[in-house]
């Protein structure tokens, strides 16, 4: 086990047919600069193999400050703000610490 401490958070979203090309384009605006926020070491975009309109954000952060702090941000909700109102469904978000690596 490692004793490196991390927080992964993990948010699940379903975009409607119009927002997705406007999410793309927000993520792609924004991707370095919530790579570069204090205390963020990894950021990626998953596309479900599924369901069309739906993608998956999966970030790393040193630790749980780290990640609030980013939430708390001008950044944060800059981004936030519009693509909230791009969903069709409920968002699913949560966070789990790094346990095991193999």
């Amino acid at each position: 086990m490692s004793n490196i401490y991390m927080i992964i958070r993990i948010v699940r979203m379903h975009f409607t047919n119009a927002g997705v090309e406007e999410f793309l384009e927000i993520f792609d605006r924004h991707k370095e600069a919530i790579r570069n926020f204090p205390g963020c070491i990894h950021l990626q975009l998953l596309k479900d193999a599924e369901e069309e309109n739906c993608y998956t954000t999966l970030s790393h952060w040193n630790d749980p400050q780290s990640l609030e702090n980013y939430r708390k941000s001008e950044l944060f909700a800059q981004v936030w703000g519009r693509v909230k109102t791009l969903f069709s469904e409920r968002t699913q978000a949560f966070s789990v610490e790094k346990f095991i690596e193999v």
